[in-house]
C-alpha cells in the first residue's frame, strides 16, 4: 500500500446549506473543486465538519454523488458513514460504496462508550460489509471512548481494507505506540491541525483538516518541509500554522470555521443545522480578531 493512502492533505470539507437549510449540493460541488485548486489532495465529505450527525442518509447519498460527480477521478473523496449504530453504519457504507466513493471515514461509536471489544467488532463488521477502504476515525473527546492501540493493531491484522486512523486523541504518545505496532505501510492521519508536527515526528504521514478548508497551502508546506528534513524550517511554518488552527476553534467545530469560509474565501458556507448555531456577536468579534491576528484575514 501507498503511505499516506489517500494523499498527505484532506480537507474535512463544510457542507455549505441554502438560507432555508436545506444542502447546497451545487455549492458543496463547487467547493470541493476549490479546495482540490487550494492545496487539498483528497476530500473527506459529510463529516464532523460537515455537520454529519443532522444530515439524512437520502441527503448523504445525493451529497456524495454530486461530488464525486464533480470531482471524478482528479482526487479520492472520502465520505463519513459512521454513527453509534452498527447496523445503520453498515448500511451507509454499503450506499457510499454503490456511488463511488474511494473509501468511508468511520467514527469510533459515541455515547455508547463500548469495550476495546466492541470497538473491534464493531469496526470488523463494517469492513467485512465492504470492499471499500476504510479509515477508522478515533476522538475520544467527542465519543467518550478511546480506542487502543492494540485494538487498531488486531484489526488491521485481520482486516486488509483497513487502511489507515485519524487520530485526533491529541496524545502524541498513542501515535507512536501506534507506528510501533502497525505495519509500516498503515497511514496515520492526524486529526487535529495543532499537532500534525508532533505527530509526524513519530510517524504520521498525513493530516485530516479543519484549517485547509480556507487553504491547504501552508499545511503542505509544513508537511513537506519536514518530509525533507528541514525540521527548522517545518518548525517555523509551524508557528505560522499554530494561531490560524487556534482560531478555528474558538467554539466548538465546526461553527468557526463554517463562518471562516464565508468570510475569506468566494464561497457562502450558509446557516447551521441545530445543535450547530452562529456564532454570537461576541463570539464573531473574537473570530474576526483572531483571524486578523493570524495573518488569515
Amino acid at each position: 500500500m501507498q503511505n499516506p493512502y489517500f494523499g498527505r492533505l484532506l480537507t474535512a470539507m463544510i457542507t455549505p446549506f441554502n438560507a432555508d437549510g436545506s444542502v447546497n449540493y451545487a455549492g458543496a460541488a463547487d467547493f470541493a473543486q476549490w479546495l482540490l485548486s487550494n492545496g487539498s489532495d483528497g476530500l473527506v465529505v459529510a463529516g464532523t465538519t460537515g455537520e454529519a450527525p443532522t444530515m439524512s442518509i437520502d441527503e448523504k447519498k445525493e451529497l456524495f454523488m454530486t461530488v464525486i460527480n464533480r470531482v471524478g477521478r482528479k482526487a479520492p473523496v472520502v465520505v463519513g458513514t459512521g454513527c453509534n449504530d452498527t447496523a445503520a453504519t453498515i448500511k451507509t457504507t454499503k450506499m457510499a460504496e454503490e456511488v463511488g466513493a474511494d473509501g468511508v471515514l468511520v467514527v469510533g461509536p459515541y455515547y455508547n462508550k463500548p469495550t476495546q471489544n466492541g470497538f473491534y467488532q464493531h469496526f470488523k463488521a463494517i469492513a467485512d460489509s465492504t470492499n471499500l477502504p476504510v479509515i477508522v476515525y478515533n476522538v475520544p473527546g467527542r465519543t467518550g471512548s478511546n480506542i487502543l492501540p492494540d485494538t487498531i493493531a488486531k484489526l488491521v491484522k485481520e482486516c486488509k481494507n483497513i487502511v489507515a486512523i485519524k487520530e485526533a486523541g491529541g496524545n502524541v504518545s498513542q501515535v507512536a505506540e501506534l507506528y510501533r505496532i502497525l505495519p509500516r505501510d498503515f497511514t496515520i492521519y492526524s486529526g487535529d491541525d495543532l499537532l500534525i508536527l508532533p505527530f509526524m515526528s513519530v510517524g504520521a504521514t498525513g493530516l485530516i483538516s479543519v484549517l485547509s478548508n480556507v487553504g491547504g497551502k501552508l499545511l503542505q508546506d509544513i508537511m513537506l518541509a519536514y518530509e525533507a528534513g528541514n525540521v527548522k524550517e517545518a518548525a517555523e511554518l509551524n508557528a505560522k500554522m499554530l494561531p490560524q488552527a487556534r482560531a478555528m476553534f474558538i467554539v466548538s467545530n465546526p461553527m468557526p470555521i463554517k463562518e471562516a469560509v464565508t468570510m475569506l474565501t468566494p464561497f457562502d458556507a450558509g446557516p447551521f443545522r441545530l445543535p450547530m448555531c452562529s456564532l454570537t456577536a461576541d463570539e464573531h468579534t473574537k473570530l474576526e480578531e483572531a483571524l486578523k491576528a493570524s495573518g488569515l484575514m
